[in-house]
């Protein structure tokens, strides 16, 4: 993969843009014909013509192939949301009686679409732990349809061996969908190891800069295609043209920033599992992590989302802790320039118990990773323990 002339160059035609070394907005909701004739093929092919930006918008094209070169597709697709494009990845392959097989753990607007929104309409989805292939064979029925990954996951990083279980779809006819978010194309290549569709949630790091809030869907043209004349067109969760310009300048520094972020990352892990009031530290590269070995052969490279189970008797330490934190921005998301921290009980009542009945502990911490000097971040959580 020759990532500079992807980032740098890849569908950037400076010969129609006046030699403009960056990309030009073009902020334009509709295109003009020559003839009736030419309006004619742009309604037949509106997945490569210029015709409503609905449908296809010149910037946002530049970004789609950018992103498709990136993750090895024939095409990409982008959203307005990475919960729009994970959205329209389930929608296009189900229907009223299919069922679904989902990793146990997704992100919560992905259980949402399932259960919540394609539920009303009769379509079914088991959710299983997804470190063992074997469950999702289990799970299998003769109305399966689709198997939703998220590898690794956002809160704990559960992985799926993806190989294994586009090997157990395939034969099936069964269509595979996986969230790449927290690895990025650079670290993991699903669409190599036979799996359908690869989404993201692009604001994360393909974006990089908490400036733009956008999704991307990877794969086949011809499945792309399915997708495009379904849930992309008829729901309009697109992406806007400044924002998609924003993104391809994003991307430019994506190699960079992730190597600077997985540095920093392996230092603050090292701190963390070291530290007697840390009773747990969750990342794909932990030394307690039970799956290592898939880890090492799957992922090419380390991300900067971590979660800390922090030693502590109630909720109230756990806020002591992040309330004490100077470095780390207290809010959602992740995968900016920035470090950020994510408590898990800030979505739970202030007296909810720290341990619930059903459900993660309330003594999880999620921390994002930014391009701070380590030893910044490390004494400044080296400072937020110390109030436990």
């Amino acid at each position: 993969m020759d990532l500079s002339y992807i980032l740098n160059h890849l569908g950037e035609d400076r010969e129609r843009y006046f030699g403009a070394v960056a990309p030009p907005i073009v902020q334009s909701s509709i295109f003009a014909f020559p003839t009736v004739d030419a309006m004619r093929a742009g309604f037949r092919d509106e997945f490569g013509r210029h015709v409503y930006t609905r449908g296809n918008n010149p910037t946002v094209e530049i970004l789609r192939r950018k992103v498709a070169a990136l993750e090895g597709a024939e095409d990409c697709l982008m959203f307005g949301s990475g919960a729009a494009a994970m959205s329209a990845g389930v929608i296009a392959c189900v229907q009223g009686g299919d069922h679904v097989v989902c990793v146990a753990k997704p992100y919560s607007w992905t259980r949402a679409v399932l259960k919540d929104l394609l539920g009303r309409f009769g379509v079914t989805t088991t959710f299983v732990d997804g470190t063992d292939t074997a469950n999702f064979e289990a799970a299998l029925t003769e109305r399966t349809r689709l198997i939703v990954l998220e590898s690794p996951n956002s809160m704990t990083f559960e992985q799926q061996d993806l190989a294994a279980v586009a090997a157990l779809a395939k034969p099936r006819g069964i269509r595979t969908l996986v969230d790449n978010s927290y690895a990025t194309p650079l670290n993991q290549s699903p669409l190599a190891l036979g799996i359908d569709l690869v989404a993201h949630s692009a604001t994360k790091y393909l974006n990089g800069h908490s400036d733009v809030v956008a999704g991307a869907l990877c794969g086949s043209e011809a499945l792309l295609r399915e997708v495009f004349r379904g849930p992309y067109m008829t729901l309009g969760a697109i992406l806007a043209p400044h924002d998609a310009w924003l993104m391809i300048r994003g991307l430019r520094t994506l190699p960079i920033r992730l190597q600077r972020i997985a540095r920093t990352t392996c230092e603050v892990l090292a701190f963390l599992e070291a530290h007697p009031r840390v009773r747990r530290v969750y990342s794909p590269h932990a030394s307690a992590n039970p799956q290592l070995a898939l880890t090492e052969s799957q992922l090419r490279g380390a991300s900067g989302l971590l979660t800390v189970e922090l030693d502590v008797a109630d909720v109230a330490a756990v806020e002591r802790f992040c309330d004490g934190l100077a470095r780390f921005l207290m809010t959602v998301s992740w995968g900016g320039y920035e470090s950020l921290a994510f408590p898990v009980c800030a979505v739970f009542p202030k007296d909810a118990p720290l341990h619930p009945v059903a459900g993660v502990p309330l003594s999880l911490v999620r921390l994002s990773i930014g391009l701070e000097e380590p030893v910044v971040l490390i004494d400044d959580l080296r400072d937020a323990l110390a109030r436990l």
